[in-house]
């Protein structure tokens, strides 16, 4: 789908409440500009999970018709309801675009059949790539490395967004599936580690504020050029590690609206960050010059 930095996007709210999509086109620009290699819209840092179908639909497009081609737009359009999945996958292709995030199904989990099942009609009912997300810290469940590796054969899914921070999966994941098959770390805090292991990049919550040090940690690495990446990577992990010390994204929100990007608000259940929180992610920021101490 795409090999470098990959921004798990926010979604901008207006003081309403209503999503500001001037504010995501804006942003949209601001990532091209830094060197962003695709947009990943409405997942879990875009708070998707409290848009209606409706929104949802309308923020991709929002995103694929300011993208215009320029660089990959991939949609999060998962469910733990394998025909909302389908319905959301098959309304985006034909907002055209270029692949689908699929996250495993929550709350109501399966087993491995179960898994696998709901992943192959997912990409039975569509013409376009998928990358499989696991994030069993959100949803609960974890999918098993033989099920990674059997949807690798599968013509249509053709990577993995790994989030779940344990990097001896990763390593197994990365063993038994054929090198078609990409790896994203969906951890900021060790995009140089799953590189190492051949993953093709990340799929980033901190590119949001930093798209272009993001970018350039992966280009680095991948280019040779691995002192310098690692580098990068170790000094940004203070602020990275302040970036989840409440559930994202609210604490990137606060980054970025702090730094005057001023994309609004968040949907209930989550809410402004805390005072000793803020003061952590404020300290941080100083640390690397995103704020003036």
């Amino acid at each position: 789908m795409f090999t470098g930095s990959g921004v798990a996007i926010i979604t901008p709210f207006k003081k309403t409440g209503e999503v500001n999509f001037e504010k995501l086109a804006e942003l949209i620009e601001f990532h091209i500009e830094n060197k962003t290699d695709s947009i990943i819209i409405t997942g879990t840092t875009g708070e998707a999970s409290t848009l209606s179908d409706d929104e949802h639909l309308a923020v991709i497009k929002c995103a694929v018709d300011t993208v215009n081609g320029r660089i990959p737009v991939i949609a999060g359009t998962g469910s733990n309801d394998t025909r909302h999945g389908i319905e959301l996958s098959v309304e985006s292709e034909k907002l055209s675009v270029d692949g689908l995030l699929q996250v495993t199904p929550y709350y109501n989990k399966t087993n491995k059949e179960g898994l696998i099942k709901h992943f192959e009609k997912i990409a039975e009912s569509v013409n376009i790539p998928i990358i499989l997300y696991n994030v069993p810290g959100r949803t609960g469940m974890n999918i098993p490395v033989d099920v990674v590796e059997h949807l690798s054969k599968n013509d249509k899914i053709v990577g993995i967004k790994e989030a779940s921070g344990n990097i001896s999966y990763a390593v197994e994941v990365a063993r038994l599936c054929n090198d078609n098959f990409a790896m994203y770390s969906g951890n900021d805090d060790i995009i140089v580690p799953i590189l190492s292991i051949g993953g093709k990049g990340v799929i980033s919550v901190v590119a949001n504020i930093l798209p272009k040090e993001t970018h350039d940690m992966v280009d680095l690495f991948l280019n040779g050029e691995v002192e310098k990446s690692r580098e990068l990577q170790l000094y940004l992990k203070p602020f990275i590690d302040s970036l989840f010390i409440e559930t994202n994204p609210i604490p990137i929100k606060k980054a970025m609206n702090l730094t005057g990007h001023e994309v609004g608000g968040l949907r209930l259940p989550l809410y402004e960050m805390s005072e000793d929180a803020t003061a952590k992610l404020t300290k941080e920021m100083e640390k690397i010059n995103l704020l003036k101490g």
